[in-house]
Formats: structure tokens, C-alpha cells, sequence
């Protein structure tokens, strides 16, 4: 059964050629430019197996959704990465306290984006 995959980012060039590139490693990818309006592709009978969120959007930062995610029952368990173009060690940091489980930096390679995907799983 293919893994599915919810990518969450704003710039629509990042959520097409994400999508792209996990597809053809395999996967089943949703996308969301809004970090607000995914609840009905995350609390499904059948919800994602990983979650990878940008840090810097409207309405609802990547951040303040892990935070969300992690604090709710049917969501704590699915792995989150928060992806953006900050400094790594700043990346980090934010991730560690939005309790994200890694970080992809932008701009990412199919092989890195893939390779962060499938460490998580």
C-alpha cells in the first residue's frame, strides 16, 4: 500500500514540484497552500502517513499547526517535518519547539525531499 504523504505550503511552485518528485518515488501526496484548512485530509478513517509543513504561511504558521497536531489524539503520532529556507540550526530550533519530528531546508533536491520523507516513515 503506498504511503501518503500531505505536503502544506503556500508557494505553489514548492507544493508542485514536491508532489511531483514524491510521486515518482511512489508515493500518494495531497497538497494544501493553507496550514488552517487540512483537517479534512488529515482526520480521515485513513490518515496520512507523514506530514510535511512550511514554516512561514498565512493565516496559520507551520509551527503553530505541529503544535496543533502534536497536542491532538488522532494526530500526535503522524510524523511532521517543517520545511523552509531559514538557517538550519534556526530550522531546528523551531522545529524542536513546535515538536516537529525533522526539517527539510529549502531549496531541497528529489533526493533530499525523498530521502527526509522516507527517514520519517
Amino acid at each position: 500500500m503506498q504511503k501518503h504523504i500531505v505536503v502544506i505550503d503556500d508557494d505553489h511552485l514548492i507544493l508542485t514540484m514536491a508532489k511531483d518528485f514524491l510521486q515518482e518515488a511512489g508515493f500518494r501526496v495531497s497538497t494544501s497552500d493553507n496550514g488552517l484548512f487540512t483537517n479534512h485530509i488529515i482526520y480521515t478513517r485513513n490518515p496520512p502517513d507523514l506530514i510535511v509543513i512550511d514554516v512561514m504561511m498565512p493565516l496559520m504558521s507551520g509551527d503553530q499547526k505541529i503544535k496543533t497536531l502534536k497536542s491532538r489524539d488522532r494526530s500526535r503520532q503522524i510524523p511532521v517535518l517543517l520545511m523552509s529556507s531559514k538557517e538550519p540550526a534556526e530550522l531546528q530550533q523551531l522545529a524542536d519547539s513546535a515538536g516537529a519530528d525533522g526539517i527539510i531546508t529549502k531549496p531541497f533536491t528529489p533526493t533530499s525531499l525523498v530521502q527526509s520523507v522516507r527517514k520519517y516513515l
